[in-house]
């Protein structure tokens, strides 16, 4: 068996390793280019959400519904079953079906009439969404050995951030000067995605599976889900990172979807198109270096001290956190958004680290359901909760408070998440040395 193991090994490090870089990056590329395609659709309905609540008469508790819970049911069960279909089949038809999936539902939201038609267009969305990130991350494992996967996974995570800057130009460009309304923006940036399916489809190959993982051998049968779940939940470092990131993206979600929301609120006149392009910049540089220096950092850092993949998330969320109080305190737009963009920047660096960590300690032939697994716990408490709950609570303090101050302070309660997140990371970096050592060699 050991025999078998390391000519196994051998065999896919020498496939990997003759894998030209330039053709590894094309793919990373793509698959980024999915991913930020992923949170176009995703964050389309927060940033129209004004308009939508305009247009179709609804409350605060109606759109943090729309916003998350109804997208993250169905996108984190059916992840599930897509994950175990991607640890056995074809990875790249997988996420080309399911972009096309989602795109086509994005742009089925711009004919939506009624509060339930533009309900169920987003649950299509998120049931088409969850076949893009988990074959996504087995593959870039596959084609990225273990020492460059935190970066690997932190340039495919600049999806969200280049996606959710697309999705603010594109906004501002069609409903600049009342030019169009919200139903034309999701059909524009819907349609794109079916293009780049059949891109990705075309010219990306299904690459071989590797290991790096100690007594797992590539040709072993693959485990069922019950047994691929209970390998990963006896991970303490797994647990922590699923938590960690899961708490602190609660915050980042209810703020990406209910900022534009407080602002045209708060401040009264403010020109949304000048806004919308701000915050497109803003995703597009401050979050996306956050995203990018996580990764780099920390496989830089991790080669001296592992638990460095921990640490850094949360010293960079202590520094966030406060930051993000504060911008609801002052009486500037600008310097609210100022502020705002220091939790941008320190948020992002948590993903590489995390989705590293879940695929770094995931034996070879679970490492798409250790993602979806991972998305599952995300998505649950982030996407399912954050825009949700701050609806909801919106909403019960609207009698009392009004709409402007109740939507303020259901965005303060959100330092507790960042907290629980901080501590999460923390308590991780207790445990990431020794889970290392016994997951990988």
């Amino acid at each position: 068996m050991a025999h078998s193991h390391s000519q196994a090994e051998s065999a896919v490090a020498e496939q990997t390793s003759a894998t030209p870089s330039y053709y590894r990056n094309y793919v990373l590329f793509v698959l980024t280019l999915v991913y930020a395609f992923n949170f176009i659709d995703r964050q389309i309905v927060g940033i129209l959400s004004p308009f939508i609540k305009a247009d179709l008469g609804l409350d605060d508790a109606q759109l943090g519904w729309l916003k998350g819970i109804y997208f993250a049911l169905l996108y984190t069960l059916v992840g599930i079953p897509i994950a175990w279909l991607a640890d056995r089949y074809h990875r790249v038809n997988i996420i080309a079906v399911s972009l096309t999936l989602w795109s086509g539902f994005t742009a089925a939201s711009g004919l939506a009439t009624n509060y339930v038609q533009l309900a169920l267009a987003r649950i299509g969305v998120g049931i088409g969404e969850a076949g893009g990130s988990p074959p996504s991350h087995s593959i870039i494992s596959d084609l990225f050995p273990k020492e460059k996967r935190a970066g690997a996974l932190a340039i495919y995570s600049l999806g969200i951030p280049f996606g959710i800057m697309l999705a603010f130009f594109a906004s501002a460009f069609f409903l600049q000067g009342g030019k169009a309304d919200w139903r034309t923006v999701m059909i524009s940036v819907g349609l794109p995605g079916v293009i780049l399916a059949l891109l990705l489809k075309f010219t990306v190959k299904e690459p071989a599976r590797r290991t790096d993982t100690k007594n797992i051998a590539v040709d072993q049968p693959q485990p069922s889900v019950l047994t691929s779940i209970k390998a990963l939940l006896k991970i303490p470092t797994w647990w922590g990172m699923a938590l960690g990131i899961s708490f602190g993206s609660f915050g980042n979600y209810a703020i990406s979807t209910w900022i534009i929301d407080y602002y045209v609120r708060a401040f009264a006149g403010l020109d949304i198109t000048q806004l919308l392009i701000v915050f497109g910049v803003i995703n597009g540089t401050a979050y996306a270096l956050g995203v990018w220096l996580g990764g780099v950092i920390a496989d830089k850092w991790g080669q001296h001290n592992r638990r460095a993949y921990a640490l850094l998330p949360a010293f960079a969320l202590m520094i966030g956190t406060p930051a993000f109080y504060f911008s609801l305190q002052v009486q500037s737009l600008w310097l609210s958004v100022g502020l705002l963009t220091f939790l941008l920047f320190t948020s992002g660096s948590y993903l590489g680290p995390c989705f590293a960590m879940a695929q770094t300690l995931a034996p070879a032939n679970v490492r798409a359901m250790s993602t979806a697994l991972f998305f599952f716990v995300l998505n649950i408490i982030a996407l399912g909760g954050g825009p949700t709950l701050t609806g909801i609570i919106s909403q019960a303090l609207v009698p009392s408070l009004g709409e402007t101050e109740a939507l303020r302070q259901a965005m303060m309660y959100l330092v507790v998440p960042y907290a629980l997140s901080i501590a999460f990371f923390l308590w991780t970096s207790t445990k990431i040395v020794k889970d290392w050592e016994l997951s990988t060699g």
